[in-house]
């Protein structure tokens, strides 16, 4: 029982950590996947260092983002888990005077190798998300932002106009992506 439990703050450590893409703690960020793991995010997909030097870049830019993350849920077999997380990332490009609020889930497949845990694969699932305005309304291209699933549009339409592209479509709550994403997770933590 004793290492079910560590093992399930380990994991919890892990979702939480995600602070230090927020404060810049770029080092102890790296720290929380395995050196092979891979992330796919709204901007980005690919090898998590990678998705670093990308956070890096961000972070020297007009937008800014903040993420709450939520105790996780945590499914083991073995050294393997899939760990789904409520998150919230709130996001504003200080120029543009536009942020947004969208909420979504991460969904980790993490391993313990050699006595630590790390994620493997990071994903993330949209459920919903709005406009914010911090100095009041601004003009939002209304056709720009139906480019995207309304779940992400808001945050898709704010990381594009700062300058990081969304290049394709994500899971959404009960889309079929998830549905496949959430297939292919189980069929690796049994594997």
């Amino acid at each position: 029982m004793q290492t079910y439990l560590e093992d399930r703050l380990s994991i919890a450590d892990l979702m939480t950590g995600w602070i230090h893409r927020d404060l810049a703690q770029w080092d102890e960020l790296r720290e929380l996947f395995h050196s092979d793991g891979t992330i796919e995010i709204t901007w980005f997909d690919g090898r998590f260092s990678d998705f670093v030097d990308g956070s890096m870049k961000m972070g020297a830019s007009d937008l800014r983002t903040k993420h709450f993350i939520a105790g996780p849920v945590v499914e083991f077999n073995g050294n393997k888990a899939i760990v789904e997380t409520n998150a919230m990332i709130v996001g504003e490009n200080v120029r543009l005077g536009l942020g947004c609020s969208s909420h979504n889930r991460f969904y980790d497949r993490v391993e313990k190798r050699n006595g630590v845990w790390k994620i493997v694969r990071r994903q993330s699932i949209y459920d919903m998300g709005s406009f914010t305005f911090p100095r009041g309304i601004v003009e939002i291209d209304a056709a720009a932002v139906e480019k995207h699933p309304r779940e992400y549009a808001p945050l898709a339409y704010l990381l594009e106009k700062s300058g990081f592209p969304v290049q394709k479509t994500f899971a959404t709550k009960g889309s079929d992506l998830e549905k496949r994403m959430k297939a292919e997770g189980q069929a690796w933590l049994a594997g």
